[in-house]
């Protein structure tokens, strides 16, 4: 029994040794995967530090860009409303222009009708058969119409009846 006990002992020795050989090489193996992993850690961990830099760098630009566009949209809106100004006072001086144009042109008629009125109605229908015939039916509008009559009967028949349709417009 003694044997078998000791042959007994001595197997489950070397399977000790064995199993520890075996768990040495393990353990080896684990340090090497170790290794390699803190490197790839690291790795990771860099590349994780550049993208966070990159960010930082992106938001800022991405910041002062809005910055600009915020101020040029700001000095646009200013132009805008400066056109918008000048573009209103502009209008406004070409609708005072066309008001004392309109008085002027009214003030030139009214100074012609005042003439032809006073002149004879042959020398008047003498001087508006030579004109372009709406240049003379405007002046002949702008007199009573007693004196269009007297002027309109001295003229040529076909002319007074020329007028006298424009007149009628």
């Amino acid at each position: 029994m003694r044997l078998f006990l000791l042959s007994i002992f001595t197997i489950s020795s070397l399977m000790a040794l064995e199993t520890s050989d075996k768990l040495f090489e393990c353990t080896e193996i684990f340090k090497a995967r170790k290794s390699e992993l803190l490197v790839e850690l690291e790795r990771i961990d860099e590349q994780r530090q550049a993208l966070s830099a990159l960010k930082i760098a992106t938001e800022e630009l991405l910041r002062k860009k809005e910055i600009k566009v915020s101020q040029d949209e700001a000095i646009v809106s200013k132009k805008l409303d400066d056109i918008t100004k000048k573009e209103n006072n502009i209008k406004t001086m070409l609708e005072k222009n066309e008001a004392i144009l309109k008085k002027n042109q009214e003030i030139k008629m009214d100074k012609i009708a005042q003439t032809f009125a006073k002149m004879k109605a042959a020398s008047a229908a003498n001087i508006l058969s030579d004109m372009d015939e709406t240049e003379a039916s405007s002046i002949l509008s702008s007199l009573k119409p007693k004196t269009v009559g007297k002027i309109l009967s001295k003229m040529d028949a076909k002319k007074a009846s020329s007028l006298t349709l424009l007149l009628a417009k």
